[in-house]
């Protein structure tokens, strides 16, 4: 009897941090617009820009500073298997980032709060 009442608890529980982790989601929608924020570090972690030599390979200028205190807005999002949400961001002057690339992705969740998105 206590055995089945053990099991019947730890299923209990793990059904409730699951629903927990389910809600930490970030709601989104599309159109949202956010500004990119300067770096905590050299580099962004959240915020998938590309990397410096792609960016030079294309012809274009490898300045992140270029992209601080810029509006992107949400053009698309998807959830991951790990319960993250993936955005897709493009700017909204219509201009490229680093001239070349139209848009670029990032972890929503973990970027604001790394401080490198601001909603």
């Amino acid at each position: 009897m206590n055995r089945l009442l053990l099991i019947a608890l730890c299923l209990l529980g793990g059904s409730l941090s699951l629903q927990a982790q389910q809600m930490q989601q970030t709601s989104i929608e599309k159109g949202t617009v956010l500004t990119i924020n300067e770096p905590v570090s050299d580099q962004y972690r959240y915020v998938l820009f590309p990397r410096k030599n792609f960016i030079i390979k294309r012809g274009g200028i490898a300045n992140l500073k270029s992209v601080y205190g810029k509006e992107v807005e949400v053009v698309d999002y998807s959830y991951t298997d790990d319960g993250d949400t993936r955005v897709t961001l493009k700017r909204t002057d219509g201009r490229k980032f680093f001239r070349n690339f139209k848009t670029v992705d990032a972890y929503l969740e973990d970027a604001l709060t790394a401080g490198e998105l601001v909603k």
